[in-house]
């Protein structure tokens, strides 16, 4: 397809002439970026409304919907997070290690970009200033596949930013929008590995395995949060019951949102009411094992497929624990190893859960909507990364980079 050729070439094009700009100019376009989300919020909220209320008479759901929809707040953190990318330290050139060898070789292992890529996601505005602001201060070219239901605002935003860099004497796109809807594109970009280096699907588990089993490409997986929360024995229950309904409540439709709740057995009959009145507050549906339902009446009992699903909804599931063992075997089990909580007092049980827990962030008396790249100090993430290699958990520029060897001499030459 000739669309896909030539978006290509450019992209190709585009990521040599990326190389060349120094941090100055690179900080100085996203100071400017940030600064033109928020002067062009009333075009941007305008072409979001055309999507919310297409999504709206489609009868998308709610959480859908909430991913979907853009306003002033949201803008402003958007802006902010490109703010917070450009005081970030510049990882292009960066020395990772340096040593000499005895025959007088100098060796470095330097960061480098990654080159071109393919970013597939859907419907979540904000995922396209985020990718594009991470992406070029990695000095990388990003191809931006963003979900159909999103086109107006993805193409809003994406104007908005090309203008900002336009307007401190870039000449050319460091980025580029997918701007036809037909699923073929995607499939022709992931055979292409010749002009693309990297695939980065963020979105449900049926489009990343999609993307796995399509992509001629290395993909980095960012599968779903299926997050857990341990209550152990030993814990404050003020502080406990305002970090579960936080993890499940203030924004159930996202991947760090808390989906299993377990609770270790000798608070159970204590705490497990106290949840559920502040459950029922926000009209969360609890589906439970069988002592959790045995201790709460009239809640739903948890089906085998229940700790295996990731709701991205006020549903939660949870389950009483013998012991804080019985809760890790659970955890990385069930779990998508994405990000899992321990809230205690005992520090000697604590020590244990992050050490064995198996998932990319483990955290202690926190909840898990903390799994996020700006909490995490990295100015926004491009996802967070349930693979093992190259990246894992939120991936900021550093994890946009790979290197190279540089390696200096004065007419050395091989004897053996």
């Amino acid at each position: 397809m000739q669309y896909v050729k030539e978006l290509l070439k450019k992209a190709k094009e585009a990521s040599f002439l990326l190389t060349k700009l120094d941090t100055q100019i690179k900080n100085k376009a996203l100071f400017k970026m940030a600064e033109y989300l928020l002067t062009n919020q009333n075009f941007i909220l305008k072409e979001n409304q055309k999507d919310v209320l297409r999504a709206t008479k489609n009868k998308s759901s709610k959480s859908f919907i909430d991913r979907l929809a853009l306003d002033s707040k949201r803008l402003l953190s958007m802006s902010k997070s490109l703010e917070e990318i450009a005081k970030l330290e510049d990882p292009v050139g960066k020395l990772i290690s340096k040593w000499s060898r005895p025959n007088g070789l100098l060796i470095e292992k330097m960061r480098v970009p990654i080159g071109v890529v393919l970013i597939i996601y859907e419907a979540r505005p904000n995922v396209t200033s985020d990718c594009i602001g991470l992406l070029f201060k990695s000095s990388n070219v990003g191809i931006l596949r963003g979900g159909s239901d999103a086109l107006n605002s993805n193409l809003a935003i994406a104007n908005v930013l090309y203008k900002a860099i336009k307007d401190v004497g870039i000449n050319f796109s460091p980025f580029f929008i997918v701007k036809k809807t037909d699923y073929k594109i995607t499939e022709l970009l992931l055979k292409e590995n010749d002009f693309i280096d990297l695939v980065i699907p963020r979105g449900g588990e049926a489009l990343i395995k999609k993307v796995v089993k399509l992509s001629k490409i290395p993909v980095i997986k960012h599968y779903k949060g299926v997050c857990h929360i341990y209550v152990d024995s030993q814990v404050d229950f003020d502080k406990a019951l305002n970090i579960c309904v936080n993890a499940k409540v203030q924004r159930p439709a996202v991947c760090n949102a808390v989906e299993k709740i377990l609770v270790h057995k000798d608070i159970a009959k204590k705490f497990l009411p106290l949840l559920k009145q502040e459950f029922d507050r926000y009209n969360v549906e609890i589906r439970g094992d069988e002592t959790t339902c045995k201790i709460l009446k009239k809640v739903k009992r948890a089906k085998r497929k229940d700790w295996f699903e990731e709701y991205l909804d006020l549903i939660v599931t949870i389950k009483v624990v013998e012991n804080i063992d019985e809760a890790i075997a659970h955890i990385n089990f069930y779990g998508s190893h994405h990000t899992d909580s321990i809230l205690t007092l005992n520090e000697e049980n604590a020590k244990k859960f992050l050490k064995e827990v198996d998932s990319a962030c483990c955290f202690k008396n926190i909840s898990t909507r903390f799994s996020d790249g700006y909490q995490f100090g990295l100015g926004a993430e491009i996802g967070i990364s349930t693979d093992k290699l190259h990246a894992r958990g939120p991936m900021g520029l550093e994890e946009l980079t790979t290197y190279k060897w540089v390696v200096e001499g004065d007419g050395q030459i091989r004897q053996e």
